[in-house]
């Protein structure tokens, strides 16, 4: 947002949508500008001890991009992230392998190792990954394997299932990044997997449908019967209505928090490697989207904290 006006607007809306859970205390957030994130403010919901960022990159041209990769975004460093986590008050983190450096997880690796204790990763395997690989990743921090369908780069998705059977034992996950019709296609496959599959991106399922779109029905299933997860992140990659509301990609948040808020986490997605460089998100808001979507502050903390404990087992 770009104006004072703007913010204190969002702010009277978020109050009347949560009821007046926000915070009226302290935070432990800091104000200030943090490289490829718009806005300056902390968050306004009330940011619990532990609170986890479930889903956001590290990018380091000193890394070579994978042949096939098409998104190759500047540099987001460590230490960039770390001003995200200082304004937003957020004290764990999950740094996910972007498709840019495909399998080789060096940078992943690095970065998980640079945050500390209080960091896990999602890695990109294909079928060719041996135990011994799979036993040095899981030393280091990893908790995951992503495979995607929406930008080259990852490892092929015939190799998902095999990849599923290696890391099972670690009791590891899939992370899958596709569309929704895709996931639909993918709902025999996702049911037969020894893991449980997390949803990137609340499955990216298209507007106008949201939670009417068939796929909302699949991923419904595979919570009940397999365990399945849901990020609540990127509302603004497929929102048609736009900051500061995001009210189409809100209104499949809810959705998904009244389905299953046990299975559900939150995540940044910074530094937002689809958005334009003139035209990133504001992370505070994006947090305080949590005041709508789950109004009650025991949700938001289970939503923060303990779900995603539970999954990467902090």
């Amino acid at each position: 947002m770009n104006s004072l006006m703007t913010r204190r607007e969002h702010l009277a809306t978020l109050l009347a949508g949560a009821g007046g859970a926000l915070a009226a205390g302290p935070h432990r957030a800091l104000a200030q500008s943090v490289p490829s994130s718009s806005g300056t403010e902390r968050p306004s919901i009330a940011v619990p001890p532990n609170a986890t960022d479930c889903h956001h990159h590290i990018y380091d041209a000193r890394f070579p991009a994978a042949p096939t990769a098409t998104l190759r975004p500047p540099d987001a460093s460590v230490e960039d992230y770390r001003k995200l986590q200082r304004r937003l008050g957020l004290t764990r983190n999950v740094v996910v392998q972007p498709s840019t450096y495909g399998t080789d997880n060096r940078l992943l690796v690095d970065s998980v190792k640079a945050f500390g204790g209080n960091a896990h990763g999602v890695a990109m395997l294909d079928a060719s990954v041996t135990s011994a690989e799979v036993n040095r990743l899981h030393a280091a921090g990893i908790r995951g394997v992503r495979f995607g369908t929406r930008l080259p780069g990852g490892a092929p998705m015939d190799d998902m299932t095999p990849v599923a059977r290696k890391i099972a034992e670690h009791g590891w996950h899939i992370q899958l990044v596709s569309e929704g019709d895709k996931i639909v296609e993918l709902e025999e496959v996702l049911e037969q997997l020894p893991v449980p599959v997390v949803f990137d991106h609340m499955g990216h399922l298209p507007e106008p449908a949201g939670p009417d779109h068939p796929a909302f029905r699949v991923i419904a299933n595979l919570i009940q019967s397999r365990g399945a997860w849901v990020k609540l992140t990127g509302a603004y990659i497929l929102s048609k209505v736009g900051p500061p509301t995001y009210a189409d990609r809100s209104k499949l948040a809810r959705a998904f928090v009244q389905l299953a808020p046990e299975r559900m986490v939150w995540g940044s997605d910074w530094p937002h490697p689809t958005s334009p460089p003139d035209a990133k998100p504001d992370d505070a808001v994006l947090l305080d989207l949590l005041a709508n979507w789950a109004p009650d502050p025991k949700l938001q903390a289970r939503i923060l904290v303990e779900n995603p404990a539970k999954l990467y087992g902090f």
